[in-house]
C-alpha cells in the first residue's frame, strides 16, 4: 500500500510542474501588477482544470513507458467521471480526487492492456487504442458508485478539512509537521494535494468557485494564505542557517570539501524553494536533526499564524516568489524578521546537536566524501564521464541483479524500488557509487538517494534490465572500486616489494575509519619518509588518478593494488605530486611511480600515512610478516593465500 501511495506521490509531480506558470500569470495579471486582466483569466485556465491535469499527470506516472495513450484516457476516464457523478448527484464534488482516481485507474488499465490483440476485423481497436475505452467504461461504473456512495467519504473529508482550517495554530502547525515527516517516504505530495488544490472554497468577483490554499490566495481569498506563509522562514533562512551549522561543524580538514555543496545548495532554497538537497544532505546521516527540522518548521508554521501573517506561493516558498507575491501578502515584511529568527534557531540548535552529539553531518562522517570520489574513479578507464550506462550496471549489481527487482521507479531525487530479497542489496557498494542513502520501507520496498540526476541514472537501469546487465566493454573490473571477481589472487613474499622507505603499519592504525575498518578492503599501511614511491609489483598502472595522489595497480593474476599517498589528499588536486608512469604502462617490481613533496604536503593534509590496499580480494588472507620501519624495495613483507 505505501509503495502504491508512493507511485502517487511520484505521479503528482508532473501536474505540480505546472504550477509555476499558471501562478505567474494569474499574478502578472491582477491590477497592480499589469493590469490585463485576460492573462489572469488563462492563469486560472489551469487552476480551475486541476483535476484534469491531475488525471493526465497521474496517469502518465503510472504508466511503465510513460506513454501519451496513458495519458489520453486519464483525461477521457476524467471527463466521463465528473460528468457521469454530476448527472447522478450535483451536490457530489470530488474535487481533484476524480482526477487522482481516473489517472490511477487508466494507468493500472494501460499497464494491463496497452499490447491487448483482437481479431483482425477489430484489430484497429487493439493495443493503445483500446486502452481509452476500457477507460471510459470503467469510469461509467466508477461514476454510477461515486454519485451515490461519495457524499459518505465527501462528508469525512469536509469535516477533516474544517477542523484543519478552523483549528487556527494547531491545524496548521499539525500540518507543517507532517508536510516535512513524510518527506522520507515521499508522500508529502498527497497531504500538499489536498491543502493546496482542495481544502476550502472562494468564489472569485467573476463568480468563479476556486479550491485549494493557492488557488484561493492566489485569487484574492483573504482567509487564504495562512497554509503556506510559515515555510518562507524555514526554506528562506532556517534551512541555509542549517547549513551554515553544518559547516561552521565539520572537521577542519573537510570544511574546503564540502563548502562549496552548502553553499549551492543552500542559495537553492533561499531563492527557490527547493529544500530537498539539504534535507536530504542529513535526513539519513542524522534522522535526529531531521525531526528537529520537522518540528521546526511546524513551529514556523504556528507563529506566522498567529501574527496574522498571510503569504502564498505557486511554486515553493523561496525569494522568487516572495517578491512575487509581495503586495497582495498580508504582514509579508514580518516574514523576514520571522526569517531572521528562526535563522539564528536552527543555527544554534543544529550547531549544538551536531558538536555535542558528534552527528555525522556531511563533513563530518566516518565515510568521508572524499572517498566516495575515490572509488568512482578505481579502475575506471575514463571516470571524467558522466557514464550513466556504465554507473547503472553497478548499481544493478550492487542491488542484487536485475533479477532481484520486481520493480523500478523513481521520483525527482531517489530510486524506488520493489526487491525480491533485500537482503541480497550491498548499501556499503551503493554508497560508493554515489548514493546519498538507502531506506527500506515495509518488507520489500527500498529507495536509494540519488540526486538530481536520478532520472538518467534509473533509464539507463531499464535499458539494462531489459537486454540484460551485461558488463560494459570498456572496463574490466568495477569502474566505481567494486571488487572484481577473481578465481585466485595469491601472492608470495617475494612477489611484493616495499614501495618506500618508511614505518610499515597495521591497517587498523591508519586515522581513518574509510581504510581502518576494511571498507575499501584489506592492507597496510606506511608512514614514508621519502619522496619517491615505486612499484611493489610486476604489473601494469590501471588508473592513474587525475589527482595524481593515487595510482591503481594489476597483476597477471588479476589482484588488484591501491596505493593512496597521504589521506585527504585528493583535496590538492595533484599539488605536490608527480606521476612517474601512464595508464595502460607495464611496470616492473621497483620501477618509480609517483614522487610527492611530503614536507609540502603534510602542512596541507591530517596526515601522509599511505594506505596500501588489496582492492578484490575475496575469500583470499592476507598475512603482514613485518611492522616498524621497512626500506625501500625490501620484500618479506606481506603474503596472500
Amino acid at each position: 500500500m505505501l509503495n502504491f501511495l508512493q507511485r502517487i506521490g511520484k505521479s503528482l509531480m508532473f501536474p505540480i510542474a505546472t504550477l509555476p506558470a499558471a501562478a505567474l500569470l494569474v499574478r502578472l495579471g491582477m491590477e497592480d501588477l499589469l493590469d490585463i486582466p485576460f492573462i489572469t483569466a488563462a492563469g486560472n485556465g489551469i487552476l480551475t482544470n486541476l483535476g484534469l491535469i491531475f488525471a493526465i499527470g497521474i496517469a502518465m506516472g503510472f504508466a511503465k513507458d510513460g506513454n501519451g495513450a496513458a495519458a489520453l484516457a486519464g483525461a477521457v476516464g476524467y471527463l466521463v467521471l465528473d460528468n457521469g457523478i454530476a448527472s447522478i448527484n450535483e451536490d457530489v464534488n470530488m474535487g481533484v480526487f476524480s482526477g487522482i482516481i481516473a489517472g490511477i485507474v487508466a494507468g493500472m488499465l494501460y499497464n494491463r492492456y496497452h499490447d491487448v490483440k483482437f481479431p483482425d476485423f477489430l484489430s484497429f481497436f487493439g493495443g493503445k487504442r483500446f486502452v481509452p475505452i476500457i477507460t471510459s467504461g470503467s469510469m461509467v461504473v466508477l461514476a454510477f458508485i461515486f454519485g451515490y456512495l461519495w457524499v459518505y467519504p465527501q462528508f469525512v473529508i469536509d469535516s477533516a478539512a474544517h477542523w484543519i482550517l478552523n483549528s487556527g495554530s494547531l491545524g496548521v502547525g499539525v500540518y507543517g509537521v507532517l508536510n516535512r515527516l513524510l518527506i522520507p517516504v515521499g508522500l508529502h505530495h498527497v497531504i500538499n494535494t489536498l491543502i493546496w488544490f482542495d481544502f476550502g472554497s472562494y468564489t472569485t468577483a467573476a463568480g468563479d468557485v476556486v479550491h485549494g490554499e493557492i488557488n484561493r490566495f492566489l485569487n484574492g481569498d483573504p482567509e487564504a494564505g495562512h497554509f503556506l506563509a510559515g515555510f518562507f522562514p524555514v526554506m528562506m533562512f532556517g534551512l541555509p542557517a542549517a547549513c551554515l551549522a553544518m559547516y561552521a561543524a565539520a572537521k577542519k580538514h573537510r570544511k574546503s570539501a564540502v563548502g562549496g555543496m552548502f553553499i549551492s545548495i543552500a542559495l537553492t532554497s533561499f531563492l527557490t524553494g527547493v529544500t530537498e538537497p539539504i534535507e536530504f544532505s542529513f535526513m539519513f546521516l542524522s534522522p535526529l536533526l531531521y525531526g528537529v527540522h520537522a518540528l521546526l518548521t511546524g513551529a514556523s508554521m504556528v507563529v506566522a499564524q498567529l501574527l496574522g501573517i498571510r503569504d502564498g506561493f505557486g511554486f515553493s516558498a523561496g525569494l522568487i516568489d516572495f517578491v512575487l507575491n509581495y503586495n497582495i501578502a498580508e504582514k509579508p515584511f514580518l516574514l523576514i524578521i520571522l526569517g531572521l529568527i528562526f535563522g539564528a534557531i536552527y543555527f544554534v540548535v543544529f550547531y549544538f546537536l551536531i558538536t555535542k552529539l558528534d552527528l555525522k553531518t556531511p563533513g563530518r562522517e566516518d565515510e568521508d566524501e572524499d572517498f566516495v570520489e575515490e572509488t568512482q574513479q578505481v579502475g575506471s578507464q575514463d571516470s571524467s564521464k558522466d557514464d550513466f550506462d556504465e554507473k547503472s550496471y553497478y548499481y544493478l549489481e550492487a542491488l542484487g541483479g536485475s533479477e532481484n527487482i520486481k520493480s523500478l521507479d523513481y521520483c525527482t531525487t531517489r530510486l524506488r524500488l520493489q526487491m525480491n530479497d533485500r537482503e541480497k542489496v550491498q548499501e556499503n557498494k551503493l554508497k560508493q557509487y554515489g548514493a546519498r542513502g538507502v531506506m527500506k520501507v515495509g518488507k520489500t520496498n527500498l529507495q536509494v538517494i540519488v540526486g538530481t540526476s536520478v532520472e538518467f541514472l534509473a533509464e539507463a537501469m531499464r535499458k539494462r534490465m531489459q537486454g540484460g546487465n551485461q558488463q560494459p566493454p570498456q572496463s574490466t573490473h568495477s569502474s566505481t572500486g567494486s571488487k572484481t571477481k577473481q578465481a585466485s589472487c595469491s601472492l608470495s613474499e617475494q612477489a611484493f616489494s616495499m614501495p618506500v622507505t618508511g614505518k610499515v603499519l597495521k591497517l587498523e592504525e591508519v586515522p581513518d575509519q574509510v581504510f581502518a575498518e576494511g571498507m575499501m578492503g584489506p592492507g597496510f599501511a606506511i608512514k614514508p619518509e621519502q619522496e619517491t614511491f615505486t612499484s611493489p609489483v610486476n604489473g601494469k598502472v590501471i588508473q592513474v588518478f587525475p589527482t595524481k595522489h593515487a595510482i591503481g595497480l594489476v597483476l597477471e593474476n588479476g589482484l588488484e593494488i591501491l596505493i593512496h599517498i597521504g589521506l585527504d589528499t585528493v583535496k590538492l588536486k595533484g599539488e605536490g605530486f608527480e606521476t612517474l608512469v601512464e595508464e595502460g604502462q607495464s611496470v616492473k617490481q621497483g620501477e618509480p611511480l609517483i614522487r610527492a613533496d611530503l614536507k609540502e604536503i603534510e602542512r596541507k593534509v591530517p596526515s601522509v600515512i599511505t594506505p596500501v590496499i588489496f582492492t578484490n580480494l575475496e575469500n583470499e588472507n592476507i598475512t603482514l610478516h613485518k611492522t616498524g620501519h621497512v626500506t625501500q624495495g625490501q620484500t618479506g613483507i606481506l603474503s596472500i593465500k
